[in-house]
């Protein structure tokens, strides 16, 4: 191949390089068509006596030489792109299924974390769970006892102690994720799954006050009122 772009043809090696090369024939290609219009018409004048015949049909032989050979390039260079394009879609796929891998294992890790996390709030919850009831069944003795003022109000207490800024959850959460995050939200929340609501009818107590009413002595759990 004789075009000026052979040399980078040649180097080329990605769809992208075959892409601009390809550009640079197309070039060529509509200048030698318009080229080769021009010779026709010289052609035409020199069957008149206008010009040299003969020079006239070399150039136009030239000029539909080159054509051809530019098409068949492109053709060629296209070709190559296209193989060029299916082999990087190829590597884009096997970078991809290494980085989905890797994904996968830190997934893991994360499954395995939350798992640690769970079980260790379960056993915090058990303790916390122990600790409220031998609170409750103090108080009962208290009230027996006549001395109030060493009961503690058991919500107030939790209330305080698991008040604070709650982190915002991502933009973009799976639905299962957002249930699992509210869920774990109850657990901190007044009126949640630890701090359920009074019955209707029941008096309620100040969330600040350090002491609750009189009342019998209790085994409630850690969804106790008090």
């Amino acid at each position: 191949m004789t075009s000026p772009h052979a040399e980078a043809l040649g180097r080329a090696r990605t769809a992208a390089d075959f892409a601009a090369v390809i550009a640079l024939l197309d070039t060529d290609l509509n200048d030698a068509i318009a080229r080769k219009s021009e010779l026709q018409q010289a052609e035409d004048r020199a069957i008149f006596g206008d010009g040299d015949l003969a020079a006239a049909r070399s150039a136009l032989d030239d000029c539909n030489a080159t054509i051809t050979l530019l098409e068949k390039t492109i053709d060629t260079a296209g070709k190559r792109r296209a193989e060029a394009a299916q082999s990087e879609a190829r590597a884009d796929i096997a970078a991809l299924g290494e980085e989905i891998s890797a994904k996968a294992a830190a997934l893991g890790e994360r499954w395995k974390n939350v798992h640690r996390l769970i079980e260790q709030l379960r056993q915090e919850l058990f303790e916390a769970d122990a600790l409220s009831r031998a609170i409750a069944t103090a108080n009962g003795l208290f009230d027996a006892a006549g001395v109030t003022d060493l009961k503690v109000n058991l919500t107030a207490t939790r209330r305080a102690t698991m008040a604070g800024a709650r982190a915002a959850a991502p933009a973009r959460l799976s639905r299962a994720a957002l249930q699992a995050d509210r869920l774990l939200l109850t657990f901190l929340s007044p009126g949640g799954a630890l701090d359920p609501r009074p019955a209707i009818g029941a008096p309620v107590e100040g969330v600040k006050s350090k002491f609750i009413p009189a009342s019998k002595p209790t085994n409630t759990p850690l969804g106790e009122r008090g």
